[in-house]
């Protein structure tokens, strides 16, 4: 059973939340997580030409900037965003981010 590291969000810095969210690809899947309660790896995918490496890493940084949180249900990995406990440590951050991306 894999298992994921989600920081606690007191711990992540502005800069990582920033530079997590400026890539396009995560910023979208961002964007799809906002919309629901939780997503599969490839339904998080912004597309589906993106390599599962690729997808993987992106899942990664996004879970390292404390973003989203990723629990196995059988035998998929949902991902759901943090988003309650993110705006608490960076309040306005998400809503600002999200008002401006075309996705």
């Amino acid at each position: 059973m894999p298992r994921f590291t989600h920081p606690r969000l007191e711990d992540v810095p502005l800069d990582l939340a920033l530079h997590a969210l400026a890539d396009p690809n995560r910023l979208g899947m961002v964007a799809r997580l906002a919309s629901t309660e939780g997503l599969s790896c490839s339904d998080a995918a912004p597309c589906e030409a993106i390599p599962k490496s690729t997808l993987s890493n992106h899942l990664k940084l996004l879970r390292a900037a404390g973003l989203i949180e990723t629990a196995q249900a059988g035998r998929e990995m949902i991902n759901t965003l943090r988003r309650d406990e993110f705006d608490r440590r960076f309040p306005g951050l998400l809503d600002a981010v999200l008002a401006n991306t075309s996705s």
